[in-house]
């Protein structure tokens, strides 16, 4: 479409590259209207298209600077692409999961977890794999591992490290984003500045459309080739695939692959069309972000997703679950640590009225019951908290309790909170 449009070929190609995967970090941001497992499949798509897409930029910029590739020596980078960041990615973590399991600073832990996915990037790069698939692959591992190697502690500090620092980032990668459409601007006249407006509304029209049919295409050869009862009862309906299609937003990838195309080619010359690349890229990602992103709400009403469940239904099992192994292992949990009968016996009722306070708010919950004690007994311990931090701010200003002191209690008082009303969930 770029072509038709006036673009040169070599650099449309590398347009193509540039906004064809949607972008991770933006449909976490932007998709959490989305039922959970259709929230999923979409992180999981753009993670893994990313790999690909880098590749034919790859090769986009080669023939650009007048190399030749051959169907073989492209199987081969793709090949090389995915098979190398999974390795790289799977060797990196290992390495980490033995270095992390003998720490215990919470600081310590999360310096590791912080240098991993740059390694495992790094890593893939020296040998010209995917580094975005080796960070996926390594995060994975991690994930998995993550009991094993961390700490409450450590655990906490990650909680609110890790969205701070995302929101910065998405937030820097904006301010990027404007700075380059102006820089890119100033260059072109009115005339060129108006014709690739049109093309970037062209080509994130095509995007929506070819991204739709794709879907249609490719789930169509799935159910031909796949028959089983699994499959089938996954099958997705047009609406769906509506949805899923609005969904793909652009972002940090498809910036990153136009700014790194090349300012000069090997002779000097300007690099033919990179202000095109720049610009209509970045024209793109704004259109998904402020059209797409608003406009997905109204799309998933549209589409009548049924009532979305499974998340409540597999917290709910695990709770329990775990809160029936619990009471059943207090009895040979004393004996083992040697705890005397009375305070097995305290522990025990402790745990069994935790049991019957969480049934009965669960129950409230689905409205089969009036307000429960566990509702009116959280109110009041969290109404008792408050006032401990109003004690501790009166100490603090009299001068009686020093603000260190006041600031270890205080996260104290955090924790306990937090117990009672829940964390917020992380994606």
């Amino acid at each position: 479409m770029a072509n038709l449009l006036g673009v040169p070929w070599h650099a449309a190609l590398i347009l193509g590259a540039a906004v064809a995967p949607p972008d991770a970090t933006a449909v976490a941001a932007l998709g959490r209207t989305l039922p959970h497992r259709n929230f999923m499949l979409l992180k999981a798509e753009s993670l893994t298209n990313d790999g690909t897409a880098l590749v034919v930029y790859a090769i986009a910029v080669g023939v650009a600077v007048g190399g030749h590739y051959t169907p073989l020596a492209v199987t081969g980078l793709v090949l090389l692409s995915y098979l190398g960041g999974i390795a790289a990615g799977a060797v990196v973590a290992g390495v980490a999961y033995l270095v992390m399991r003998r720490l215990r600073d919470s600081t310590a832990i999360n310096v590791a977890l912080l240098l991993t996915p740059f390694t495992a990037y790094l890593q893939a790069e020296l040998f010209g794999a995917s580094g975005v698939l080796a960070v996926v692959v390594a995060g994975l591992v991690i994930a998995f591992v993550s009991p094993r190697i961390s700490t409450a502690g450590s655990r906490r500090m990650t909680e609110g490290a890790w969205p701070l620092g995302s929101v910065l980032l998405n937030g820097s990668l904006f301010v990027l984003i404007g700075l380059e459409v102006q820089a890119v601007a100033r260059e072109l006249d009115a005339a060129e500045l108006g014709r690739l407006t049109v093309v970037v509304v062209a080509v994130w029209l095509t995007l929506l459309v070819v991204r739709f049919v794709f879907q249609v295409t490719s789930v169509s050869l799935i159910r031909l080739l796949d028959r089983r009862p699994s499959q089938l009862a996954r099958r997705m309906s047009h609406r769906t695939r509506v949805v899923s299609a609005v969904a793909g937003f652009r972002g940090a990838v498809s910036l990153a692959i136009a700014l790194s195309v090349p300012v000069v080619l090997d002779d000097g010359s300007a690099f033919p069309g990179r202000e095109a690349i720049v610009f209509v890229t970045a024209g793109v990602i704004i259109l998904t972000l402020l059209v797409q992103g608003p406009l997905l709400p109204a799309v998933v009403r549209w589409a009548r997703f049924p009532a979305d469940t499974a998340s409540t239904d597999e917290q709910r099992f695990a709770e329990r679950a775990m809160r029936d192994a619990a009471i059943a292992a207090v009895p040979g949990l004393a004996r083992e640590h040697g705890i005397r009968d009375e305070v097995r016996d305290r522990v025990a009722r402790d745990y069994q009225e935790l049991v019957e306070l969480v049934e009965e708010h669960e129950q409230e919950r689905d409205g089969d019951s009036p307000p429960s004690r566990h509702e009116e007994l959280t109110r009041l311990r969290l109404a008792v908290l408050d006032h401990k931090r109003e004690v501790l701010t009166r100490f603090v200003r009299e001068g009686v309790v020093d603000g260190s002191v006041a600031l270890q209690i205080q996260m104290r008082l955090d924790v306990e909170e937090l117990r009672l009303t829940g964390v917020e969930p992380l994606d």
